[in-house]
């Protein structure tokens, strides 16, 4: 297999982001080793304080270019968080689910899910300066109205597993199902709050 190095992201010739999430997960870990050493993570803040500003970035650099797909590599980026949560005093042998709601965080699977939404979104109301054809067209509903948001996307047909999993594709189920009030924000925070809020209620 080859692969080239560019900007920060490993690009192999198959496409396949496994490459890419080992080693941002090695990264990470080498990060996570120090803060296990030399510090006390006692309660969300620490854990915040540290997890976010020196391990997460790893994970997460650029993750809608090479977002995961395969469940061996979302296991091998979670494995990092899941065993840093760990470090938090007195929570140690709870399970994932509850020390994640302990710490009023989320999966890292499911944090991507949201970034995604959050970038549809930016591009689609032109937040971003990008052109929307670049990525998206727009679904006019063929002369029917469309249930849901005037948002939504067209559905393109992909012959490859690998292309159903690049961004422009494997956003627009999601970004097609979200309701109205969600969409129809008028700026970037105002998504973010109304998105978190549906997202508490549904199952991704």
């Amino acid at each position: 297999m080859q692969e080239e190095r560019d900007l920060g992201i490993t690009v192999t010739n198959n496409l396949k982001p496994s490459s890419q999430c080992a080693k941002a997960a090695a990264k990470a870990m080498q990060v996570l080793g120090p803060i296990k050493r030399n510090f006390v993570l006692k309660d969300e803040e620490d854990f915040r304080l540290l997890f976010n500003g020196y391990v997460r970035p790893h994970l997460k650099y650029c993750v809608s270019t090479w977002s995961s797909y395969l469940r061996k590599d979302i296991e091998c980026l979670e494995k990092v968080q899941r065993r840093a949560t760990k470090l938090v005093k007195g929570i140690k042998d709870k399970s994932y689910e509850d020390r994640l709601k302990m710490l009023g965080i989320t999966s890292l699977e499911k944090r991507t899910v949201r970034g995604d939404m959050i970038q549809v979104f930016r591009i689609v109301k032109g937040f971003d300066l990008l052109n929307i054809e670049n990525f998206f067209e727009l679904d006019d509903g063929g002369g029917h109205a469309l249930r849901g948001h005037k948002w939504k996307l067209k559905v393109k047909r992909s012959r490859l597993q690998l292309r159903k999993c690049f961004f422009s594709q494997r956003v627009i189920s999601l970004w097609n199902s979200l309701p109205g009030h969600v969409v129809d924000a008028s700026s970037v925070n105002s998504f973010k709050k109304r998105l978190d809020n549906w997202f508490a209620d549904v199952e991704i």
